[in-house]
This record gives C-alpha cells, sequence and structure tokens, in this order.
C-alpha cells in the first residue's frame, strides 16, 4: 500500500456512497466513511477479488498471479450500499469488494489487539471455569480473546486427573507433541536434566528457545501444591521490551539484530536453535521474545557489540525482576495457567520440597489453534 498517490486528471471517481473509490495511475484510492483517504496497488486490489472465478469453494485461491498485467487498469467502478462493483481492463474481469471490509484491511496489521500490561494486570487476568467453558461456546469465546489479548489466561476447576493439561488444549487446538511428550510432569526430582523439575527459584523465563519453531503456547496445570512457596510469576515481555526501546534505542536495537544460540542436551536428545532476543515484524514491532538465560550460550558477536548487548540484556532481565512488571498467580490444585510463550515470561518463587508436594504437569500448543477456534466459534455467536 502506498500513501503517496500520483495526481492523475483522468482518475474516475464515484461519489454516490459516503465511501468513493477512484484511481490514479496504478493506484486506487478509497475515501473512506471518516474522510481520510487509503490508496491500494491496482494489482493488490484485482488480487483481493473473491469472485467464484478467482476463489474456490473451498476458499482456497484460484488466481494465477502470472496473468497481472503491467496494462491493468480500472475501466469502471461504481458504489451502492457501500460495495463497489469494479470493471478491469484489459481482460473486462468484473470484482465487487465490501468497501468497511477494505477500509479494515488495508492498514498493515501490527497486532493491535494485544494488550499490554504489568503488575496491575495480577487482579485482571483473564479467567474462567472449566465447566463453563467446555460447555458453553460463548464462555469458550471470551475466555480464549482474552487469553489472546493479554498473553496469559487461568483455568479454575480443571479436573485433578493425569494428562487432564493435553485435554484443556484440546478444547482450542492439538497439542505439540515434543521429547517430553504428549505432556510432562513438574516436580522435585533426584538428578534432574531441567532446573523446571527441582525445588529451585525460576526467573521469568520463556520456554524451548532451542526448538525451530519454539512452541506458541504453553499450559501448566496444578495437581497438588501443599509446599510452601512455589508462587508464579508472569511478565509481559513486549511491555517490557518497549520500556528497553524507551530507555536504550540502541541496546534494543542491539538485542533485535544479534543472534544468541540456545541449547538443551539430555541422554536422548540434543536441541540448538539460533535465534535474537527480541524478534521484530516489519513494522518494527515486537512479535516475539526469547529468553531464557538457563539454555543460552555466551554469544558470538563483534567485540565492539559486546558491551552495548551485555548492557541491553541484564537492563532487561532487571526488568524481569522488577515486581513493577510482574503479577503473581497462586495455584491450588484444579487451576491451570497459559501463556503465549512468545511474549510472556513465566516463573516461580522457590518452594521447600521438603514440607509438602507440589505437582504441576504440563504441554505445548499453538497459536494459530487458538484463534483458529476464535475465528470459528466468532461465526456461530
Amino acid at each position: 500500500m502506498d500513501v503517496n498517490a500520483p495526481a492523475d486528471p483522468t482518475s474516475t471517481t464515484v461519489a454516490d456512497d459516503p465511501m468513493r473509490l477512484s484511481q490514479r495511475g496504478q493506484l486506487v484510492e478509497l475515501i473512506g466513511s471518516d474522510g481520510d483517504a487509503i490508496h491500494f496497488s491496482t494489482v493488490w486490489l484485482r488480487d483481493m477479488c473473491s469472485c467464484p472465478e478467482c476463489v474456490h469453494p473451498s476458499g482456497q485461491r484460484l488466481i494465477d498471479p502470472a496473468g497481472f498485467t503491467d496494462e491493468l487498469v480500472v475501466v469502471e467502478a461504481r458504489v451502492e450500499a457501500g460495495v463497489a462493483t469494479v470493471r478491469w481492463g484489459p481482460d473486462g474481469h468484473t470484482s465487487q469488494y465490501v468497501l468497511a471490509e477494505l477500509e479494515a484491511v488495508a492498514p498493515p496489521h501490527t497486532g493491535g489487539a494485544r494488550q499490554p500490561w504489568a503488575a496491575e494486570l495480577a487482579g485482571h487476568i483473564p479467567a474462567a471455569r472449566h465447566g463453563a467453558i467446555a460447555g458453553d461456546d460463548s464462555e469458550l469465546h471470551r475466555w480464549l480473546s482474552g487469553v489472546e489479548h493479554r498473553g496469559v489466561g487461568v483455568l479454575h476447576g480443571v479436573p485433578i486427573a493425569d494428562g487432564e493439561v493435553a485435554r484443556v488444549a484440546e478444547l482450542f487446538g492439538h497439542v505439540r507433541v515434543t521429547n517430553y511428550g504428549r505432556y510432562f510432569d513438574v516436580r522435585t526430582q533426584i538428578d534432574p536434566a531441567n532446573l523446571a523439575n527441582t525445588s529451585l527459584a525460576l526467573g521469568p523465563h520463556t520456554d524451548n528457545p532451542y526448538r525451530d519453531p519454539v512452541p506458541t503456547m504453553q499450559l501448566l496445570h496444578c495437581l497438588s501444591s501443599s509446599a510452601t512457596g512455589g508462587e508464579n510469576v508472569v511478565v509481559d515481555g513486549f511491555r517490557v521490551a518497549e520500556q528497553i526501546r524507551a530507555d536504550d534505542p540502541a541496546g534494543f536495537a542491539a538485542l533485535a539484530d544479534c543472534d544468541v544460540t540456545f541449547t538443551y542436551s539430555d541422554a536422548h536428545t540434543h536441541l540448538a536453535a539460533t535465534r535474537p532476543i527480541l524478534e521484530l515484524d516489519r513494522t518494527g514491532q515486537v512479535r516475539a521474545v526469547c529468553f531464557n538465560s538457563r539454555s543460552m550460550l555466551p554469544p558470538v558477536m563483534a567485540t565492539d557489540t559486546q558491551a552495548l548487548w551485555y548492557s541491553a540484556y541484564r537492563h532487561f532481565a532487571r526488568l524481569l525482576a522488577d515486581p513493577g512488571f510482574q503479577a503473581r498467580i497462586v495455584l491450588t490444585p484444579g487451576d491451570l495457567f497459559i501463556v503465549d510463550n512468545r511474549r510472556v515470561l513465566h516463573g516461580r518463587t522457590g518452594y521447600s520440597a521438603g514440607d509438602g508436594n507440589r505437582h504441576l504437569q504440563g504441554c505445548y500448543a499453538d497459536i494459530d489453534g487458538l484463534r483458529s477456534k476464535i475465528a470459528v466459534l466468532a461465526r456461530t455467536l
């Protein structure tokens, strides 16, 4: 989309509707209901056609981009009741567009649905009861939408049963099976391969950064919790990243530009993946955070970059540990929490393994399943 529309005295404007469509050179201009202009390239608008010649009933596209030509032009356009009918040249193809839909999809998508948060989230984490979301589509839609917007959610009253965490994941998607299995236990073990299976405190982190791709959703279900301590902590990594950007723009850039390697190894597995701490989209917005000091190798980078990178890395770690950015979750048996593993870091306080039990089960899933479920439920609500 190009916002710099060239003047073209031959452009044709349709003005019989609050929304107007016109062509200016190789751009098509939509004057929205608020009077603002949005510009599309002609080839993009032609590519958006959803008529039966261009889109199969299955929803898959039939358009062959090789058939687009540099001579593509709007021969005629008329607007009635918010719907534009466009006849294209030179082939005479006719397309129809709902202008409100064009207005909605034209600006670059920047994840505007997400709602950043800090410690104040503690009393406002999206929550529901398991029985409600399992039996009521509107409740499931409400809870999942909250999880998507905030990156975290809590579910109460989940049956205390082995593997129930995976069955919750299947309410909206598919379980991502890993070397840890379909689901896994988090409790104190002798000679553990992972520090999660000790009673030590764990700082806020994202899980499995040594995988490619990283699982995008994690669920943890409390089966027992009688030990002292073990309070769960969650931090909005996007919120922290924006604080870094404000405090230290050069350091923020270093965290986004410099790759680091994460590894995990046990008797049966060796995993490694290389990526930056902060992944940005094409608009410069943070789209993923990857932070796990337990599995990160010392970075390999130019010497003159190391001081800047480490300064930003330390600053990031300090903000993660700042109670002002942390929301705390006390899990009792039957409680489950879910996080967007690309955004929300989770950790826990240490606990006493000698005066009680602490047993959680976890599993991984992917956010495309969650988003798909939200979209499908929205069709009937």
